[in-house]
């Protein structure tokens, strides 16, 4: 089997929470590996777009594309390949308006900052937190699979349930708390 905390030994460890057998290769030719192959994707990226996770952020400056939208923005960025999800466009406290379609944001600046949640697929860089709920996740996923029991398939997706609502709270922690920033609106709502 591969080194801990590698995209093999997360299948195996949700394939051994379902008392099936581990995995060395996603390409071994056995159902295990084939379903792991098939699913682990997936799950790795709904996992990683559902959260802001801190091992999966980055920040980017984007430059405009050479091809202009057709009306509504003055600007086309080409969002990068890495890409899962946005999570702010400009520096903080700035509104800049933006709108994501088909692989790229619309603005009306020439430049863009962008912080997203990237594809990290290098499972060794998680917080053990997230690798025990992409474990988790995986053995959700593969629980009716392997097991033929549906009992079982909604024990391992209660229990994954509750285990992403507790790393999502650990993992915010570690952000400082969000403010609304400055906005005429906001400041004549509190102050009336």
């Amino acid at each position: 089997m591969s080194t801990a905390n590698s995209s093999v030994s997360v299948c195996s460890n949700a394939l051994l929470m379902l008392g099936a057998q581990t995995i060395n290769n996603f390409t071994e030719n056995n159902d295990r590996a084939r379903l792991a192959a098939n699913l682990y994707p997936g799950a790795r990226d709904a996992l990683l777009r559902e959260h802001p996770w801190s091992c999966a952020v980055k920040r980017v400056v984007l430059s405009a594309d050479k091809d202009k939208p057709e009306y509504g923005f003055s600007y086309r960025f080409t969002l990068p390949a890495d890409y899962i999800r946005v999570l702010s466009v400009g520096e903080a406290n700035e509104d800049v308006e933006y709108l994501v379609e088909q692989r790229c944001i619309l603005a009306n600046r020439s430049s863009l900052k962008l912080r997203y949640v990237f594809q990290n697929t290098d499972v060794s860089t998680y917080d053990a937190v997230l690798v025990d709920l992409l474990e988790l996740s995986m053995a959700a996923k593969m629980a009716y699979a392997i097991t033929q029991s549906t009992s079982m398939a909604q024990y391992r997706y209660q229990e994954f349930q509750a285990a992403l609502k507790t790393a999502k709270a650990l993992n915010g922690l570690e952000y400082p708390a969000e403010t609304f920033g400055q906005s005429s609106l906001l400041e004549g709502r509190l102050n009336g």
